[in-house]
């Protein structure tokens, strides 16, 4: 009888936070200048903490189309150790009229910092509009095996 209450009492704790049910590793989640990169989710949400903006580093939301883009990783100079503000895009036509005037290594994706940065100084057909934060949490990153 208590092992049956104290599974219950799991199974509401779980349906009552959604978000931590569905924490863990996940599979490919970003790529940071064409490397693919996991993540470990987490429930956090630091929209709203006054933390201030050079204490994050950027993940570009490309909106489904592709995986998204971040700016920054372990080793790297001055990464912010997995604290992330997301940044949705929006195509200025749409995502094949940007990856072919802005995929400069001919991958087929936008995957590097220089991608997107270009994509977001064009402001005609072939660029991209950032608008502005979507989201700020903390998660680690782990590249994929090669």
């Amino acid at each position: 009888m208590r092992r049956t209450i104290l599974i219950a009492m799991a199974a509401t704790a779980l349906a009552v936070t959604p978000s931590i049910a569905r924490a863990g590793v996940g599979g490919p989640a970003f790529y940071v200048n064409g490397v693919t990169y996991r993540t470990v989710g987490t429930p956090t949400d630091l929209s709203n903490t006054g933390a201030p903006a050079h204490s994050f580093d950027t993940i570009y939301d490309l909106g489904g189309v592709q995986l998204n883009v971040a700016t920054a990783a372990p080793g790297d100079a001055g990464y912010n150790g997995g604290r992330w503000r997301v940044h949705a895009l929006s195509w200025n036509t749409d995502y094949p009229t940007t990856l072919a005037a802005h995929d400069d290594n001919d991958d087929g994706v936008i995957d590097t910092n220089a991608e997107v940065s270009a994509a977001l100084a064009d402001t005609g057909a072939d660029g991209a509009t950032d608008l502005g934060v979507v989201k700020s949490f903390e998660c680690p990153v782990i590249p994929l095996a090669r």
